[in-house]
């Protein structure tokens, strides 16, 4: 286990150094760059300093700290380019993208590379037993795994054929669960759909009984896993396997049985009163359930942060104002706070609307939001309307979108009605926050790509990412 843990000191712990400037909590982590094989899991400090380490792996700007999230939201119908710079995804908006495009490989490599340092880091405490106590193990192997959990199940999302369209029998990913040292064990074929959810929810499982139930700050309550975190990414998961009773079973969880919908469990999750709170400093607001914090030493980096796509100031990306986007769409009203707030009509880099979300100028250090609660109202009110309780969803629907626009009237909808409202919701809720091409994947639907002009059917190659010709070129048992 020496060659082990040398290895996790090199590829965890210089992570730290980018979280080493936020001065609160675990964000005051200081990098250990030199690190003997006896000395990596010698004290808890070290040890903590690895778990952070694997969170500033997962906010890159490659992957959950920006490009990630981006690209969902362009590939549909919701944005138009306006530089058309090539370095900020516009051939994944024009829907020409292939195994080529090193910006999609930048998060099957990340992705994998911060998988591997959860795998070294597991088997890293496993066989450093007395590193730290019990609980703070039991603590730290939570927070791993729900990492872990929450990229596998971006990645599928990404490269491979969505659930629906076959019950998760098509090629998923190649299922890596031992930390790797050396390139030996490249060849790995691709396990199926299924497989990766399963372990998916395995992991999250795993979590949810590890993971402690609060934190002693609101910052650490909104940048590390607990119970409620792990909870909450399963109904993100459970919706995509069309598991609706299963996404009502972990929601209930959370979710009170009636309106004011809020959490009575462990942490009071609830809607703020103003949505655009929820996007100011300092972040963690209860509605807030994870987010990856920021600061000015540790920005997403160049052309990678959400502000720079989308704010006002710059503007890659701009809303679609035609019939097509969720801007012109009838739900979302001129008074809804979420327009009046949240976007800005015209912009002195371009005279059409913009969203303004992530308000700060550069480096664009606003917290990338990854799981909020009204997402997870709006994952049970699409469970309750598929195979639920319809009454219990209108309520949910009504709760999410009346917090911004009070005088709306849904009139009297019909099952296929409330479905198409609350993915509507979805659209206008969870602008830029990364959700929509993965919301039309999940539902086997055809792309509807503004940039590339077309409806991009399921049955086509570019519906989902190729594998990266860097993974297809080293690991010889990827097949197609």
């Amino acid at each position: 286990m020496k060659m082990v843990n040398k290895k996790i000191g090199i590829l965890t712990l210089a992570l730290a150094m980018s979280l080493s400037s936020c001065k609160e909590d675990f964000l005051e982590a200081i990098p250990e760059l030199s690190l003997s094989d006896a000395t990596v899991f010698s004290t808890p400090a070290r040890v903590e300093s690895q778990v952070v380490g694997l969170y500033g792996s997962a906010k890159s700007g490659s992957l959950f700290g920006g490009r990630y999230l981006i690209y969902s939201d362009i590939r549909a119908e919701e944005f138009i380019n306006r530089t058309t710079n090539s370095v900020t995804g516009y051939s994944t908006y024009q829907g020409n993208q292939d195994p080529s495009d090193t910006y999609i490989a930048a998060f099957w490599t990340q992705g994998y590379l911060t998988i591997n340092r959860i795998n070294l880091f597991l088997e890293g405490l496993t066989a450093n037993p007395n590193s730290v106590s019990t609980a703070l193990a039991a603590n730290y192997r939570g927070e791993a795994k729900f990492l872990r959990a929450l990229t596998y199940f971006s990645l599928v999302q990404f490269f491979a054929k969505p659930y629906a369209l076959d019950n998760g029998a098509s090629p998923g990913l190649p299922l890596r669960l031992k930390g790797e040292v050396t390139s030996a064990n490249n060849n790995l074929a691709r396990s199926t759909v299924a497989q990766i959810y399963d372990q998916v929810i395995k992991d999250l499982n795993e979590a949810e009984n590890e993971l402690p139930d609060n934190y002693s700050s609101a910052l650490l309550r909104t940048t590390r896993a607990h119970k409620n975190t792990a909870i909450a990414l399963k109904t993100r998961v459970l919706l995509a396997k069309k598991d609706y009773a299963g996404v009502i079973t972990e929601a209930n969880k959370i979710v009170s049985a009636s309106a004011p919908f809020k959490s009575a469990n462990r942490v009071a999750h609830e809607l703020q009163s103003d949505v655009s709170s929820v996007f100011k400093a300092p972040y963690t607001s209860v509605e807030s359930i994870f987010s990856f914090p920021m600061a000015e030493t540790n920005a997403p980096g160049t052309q990678n942060q959400l502000g720079y796509y989308f704010n006002a100031g710059n503007v890659e990306y701009y809303l679609n104002p035609s019939g097509s986007g969720i801007y012109a769409n009838p739900q979302f009203r001129a008074v809804d706070d979420r327009k009046t707030k949240l976007t800005v009509p015209t912009t002195s880099v371009a005279a059409f609307p913009s969203v303004t979300k992530f308000s700060g100028v550069s480096p664009y250090i606003d917290f990338v939001p990854n799981i909020r609660y009204a997402e997870v109202l709006l994952n049970l009110a699409e469970a309750e309307a598929e195979a639920g309780n319809q009454t219990r969803a209108l309520a949910l629907l009504k709760a999410v979108h009346e917090r911004s626009d009070k005088g709306y009237d849904f009139g009297t909808l019909d099952k296929a009605g409330l479905v198409k409202a609350i993915l509507t919701e979805r659209r206008i809720e969870l602008l830029a926050e990364g959700f929509r091409t993965n919301d039309i994947l999940r539902r086997g639907e055809p792309i509807n790509s503004f940039g590339a002009g077309a409806m991009i059917q399921p049955s086509e190659t570019r519906y989902i990412f190729g594998i990266p010709l860097a993974e297809t070129q080293t690991n010889p048992g990827i097949g197609n």
